[in-house]
């Protein structure tokens, strides 16, 4: 299977990946295996996959909880070196493409003091919602690697 095959699978066919990394088989590793699943961990239990009720929690823990995907990530990669490459390169890519654009325009804004403002807050949220749709797949796509079973879904609360 080809990279560009697997994240077709997952609904992630929407990030710029070099043409030549997607063209190019996709043989993930057992360590590639295992950064997945730690990574899959960390997100199925954060905001930045489950569902923040309107009347729960605030702005900028959120946020933080968001960026907080860098220094996991990263703590993933070096923790499963060098060779785990196939989920490096999905990694960096959410990371850069995904994450990256959402945090550096709320942090700014955070620092600037939008969250004091309703609507402010409101577009936070819907942005965080969009944001969570994308990291859902990709969560779904980790735990698809890590050849474990998908709770990406579950119900969180009522």
């Amino acid at each position: 299977m080809k990279l560009r095959e697997w994240l077709d699978e997952w609904s992630l066919t929407s990030l710029k990946i070099n043409a030549r990394f997607l063209e190019m088989e996709w043989q993930p590793k057992d360590v590639d295996k295992n950064a997945s699943w730690e990574l899959y961990v960390e997100l199925i239990t954060r905001v930045s996959t489950q569902y923040l009720r309107p009347d729960h929690g605030d702005e900028d823990t959120a946020l933080k909880s968001v960026s907080g995907l860098f220094e996991l990530t990263r703590e993933t990669i070096k923790r499963n070196g060098r060779h785990c490459g196939e989920f490096t390169k999905i990694a960096v890519t959410i990371l850069n493409q995904v994450v990256r654009p959402f945090t550096t325009k709320w942090h700014r804004l955070s620092v600037g003091g939008a969250f004091l403002h309703e609507a402010q807050r409101a577009l936070f949220r819907t942005e965080l919602e969009e944001l969570q749709k994308t990291l859902r797949a990709y969560t779904q796509m980790l735990a698809g690697l890590a050849g474990v079973e998908d709770l990406t879904d579950l119900p969180s609360e009522s």
